[in-house]
């Protein structure tokens, strides 16, 4: 009887140890091995942050980690890809890359380039029509910014007939927004955090940008200018490359930061105050068995040893 119930026990121990094994979770996946790469490898900024304020620190891998330890609740710095785009004579063939790891699988966040937003996948065209992501995106933004709602007091405002098609009120604001490098000026993505959820596998991207986009467009669109909607919000655009699949990622939605960049090298007092959190599917992680698992198991192992020791002592 004795036997048996020992038998019971350990029998009992294993099965708790292999459950427990099986069932806790990994910990909480966020970006490592942060590395800078792609063809303009050189060109981006780090930005560090306190409880108000953003600011740029030097650029090292090391500080491209540390800083991308935020999260929705609680966005930090940032890591800004591609920071030249809004200079005089900026190479849109090139981009920049944030590459790393999470939950074991590599991720690539890269700026855009002119290919990304002009490719109708028979060459490039800059004309609004075009079959390619620039005028998919641009009419979200275009909607997005309220000129939908106020389409006939911009035909007043350019002299337009009243029987004049939103096909062309739109054309003309594509036009317009190519001539300030818009599409530029969206393809500098500054990443806050990249996290994973354990359970569904979802990676969150965090994106800092303006929490009212009107104050940054308003003064350089002219006519357009005036009737953007006040608060209207956009993100930058991020391309994801993860498990052998690309997607463009933006959002026309922010959250408030609490912060600003509000110091040192490039303050304006308004960059980094939202933050646009994009998602992507991503693969769950393996699940890590806890420390006090593996001491259990390890237990378990310990009376299987000793109870053959005892067992052949009594022969």
């Amino acid at each position: 009887m004795k036997m048996t119930f020992e038998k019971f026990v350990i029998g009992a121990s294993i099965a708790i140890g292999v459950s427990a094994l099986a069932t806790v979770p990994a910990q909480a996946g966020t970006l490592t091995g942060a590395t800078i790469g792609g063809t303009a490898a050189s060109d981006y900024l780090v930005y560090d942050s306190n409880a108000t304020n953003t600011f740029v620190i030097p650029n090292s891998q090391a500080n491209v980690q540390k800083v991308l330890d935020g999260s929705s609740g609680n966005p930090t710095g940032n890591v800004e890809l591609r920071a030249s785009s809004e200079q005089v004579g900026f190479d849109f063939s090139k981009n920049t890359t944030l590459i790393g790891q999470i939950g074991g699988k590599s991720i690539t966040l890269s700026s855009l380039t002119a290919t990304d937003w002009f490719s109708t996948g028979s060459g490039l065209s800059t004309s609004y029509g075009a079959q390619n992501f620039a005028n998919t995106w641009f009419n979200q933004f275009y909607n997005a910014a309220g000129l939908t709602a106020n389409e006939s007091a911009i035909k007043l405002a350019l002299s337009l007939p009243s029987l004049t098609p939103s096909s062309f009120i739109r054309q003309q604001a594509f036009s317009a927004f190519f001539g300030i490098g818009g599409f530029q000026r969206s393809s500098d993505p500054n990443i806050s955090y990249v996290n994973q959820n354990d359970t569904t596998g979802d990676i969150q991207i965090g994106l800092a940008g303006h929490y009212n986009l009107k104050d940054y467009y308003a003064p350089l669109l002219g006519t357009f200018g005036n009737f953007l909607k006040d608060g209207f919000q956009a993100s930058e655009v991020v391309k994801v490359t993860y498990n052998d699949k690309t997607d463009f990622l933006y959002s026309f939605s922010a959250t408030a930061s609490g912060l600003t960049n509000s110091a040192g090298l490039g303050a304006d007092g308004k960059s980094h105050s939202g933050n646009y959190e994009v998602t992507i599917k991503g693969m769950p992680p393996t699940a890590v068995p806890e420390p006090s698992v593996i001491l259990g198991l390890l237990g378990v192992a310990g009376v299987f040893a000793t109870q053959r020791k005892l067992k052949k002592a009594s022969i």
